[in-house]
């Protein structure tokens, strides 16, 4: 079954997997109406209400009807400046935005977490994706899709040295620890977005390369 979703909510539009997904969303005949909501402002486009400034702020201010919500929200602990600062964006701002698109209405949430996410994980950065699906979980959906795809390959406004350095390398690994192009990302989020399947489903990354071709 296929829903033919109209109303979108987008967060993290203005980073790297957010642009590729928002122009997908922009040129999908089926929307009519895209809410992306950013601390920058975006290009402009008929079907696209994008609301600028702090998220504390504007996030309770969001109204009209959601049918779909994607959260693409997602930092580094060096571009963050701290952990704390991370968890922040990471776990508490996703948690946040989900809850709002949920009293808007939405039925579907498909967020982007990590390959490896898991809250009782000595690594900070998977436990901090770990809790965050933890807690999305505990929102009960009726229907969350979580995908985890491994090092994202594309090109950044602001480059990542680790990521200059490992994408090369990540392209030969096979399995779901092989990179995946942005592009692939965001054609496997909208994929997802239009299959109808009640509950929660995991999407590691070697699906998401399948559903993004």
């Amino acid at each position: 079954m296929y829903l033919t979703p109209q109303h979108i909510l987008l967060a993290g539009a203005s980073g790297l997997t957010g642009e590729h997904l928002l122009d997908r969303l922009l040129n999908e005949p089926t929307v009519t109406r895209v809410l992306a909501p950013s601390r920058k402002p975006l290009a402009e486009h008929p079907h696209l209400e994008n609301p600028v400034g702090d998220p504390a702020v504007f996030l309770p201010q969001l109204s009209g009807r959601v049918d779909i919500a994607f959260c693409c929200l997602g930092t580094t602990i060096k571009k963050a400046g701290s952990e704390e600062a991370f968890r922040a964006i990471d776990l508490d701002m996703v948690v946040a935005f989900a809850k709002r698109a949920r009293e808007m209405g939405a039925r579907h949430l498909i967020v982007i977490s990590a390959i490896g996410a898991d809250p009782k994980s000595s690594v900070f950065y998977n436990r901090v994706k770990g809790e965050m699906e933890q807690a999305l979980k505990a929102q009960d959906w009726p229907q969350l899709t979580i995908v985890r795809p491994s090092l994202l390959l594309g090109e950044r406004l602001e480059p990542r040295l680790a990521e200059q350095l490992a994408g090369p390398l990540s392209r030969l690994i096979p399995g779901k620890y092989h990179g995946i192009e942005v592009c692939e990302l965001a054609r496997a989020m909208w994929r997802l977005a239009l299959e109808e399947q009640d509950g929660v489903r995991v999407v590691e990354s070697d699906e998401l390369r399948k559903l993004g071709k």
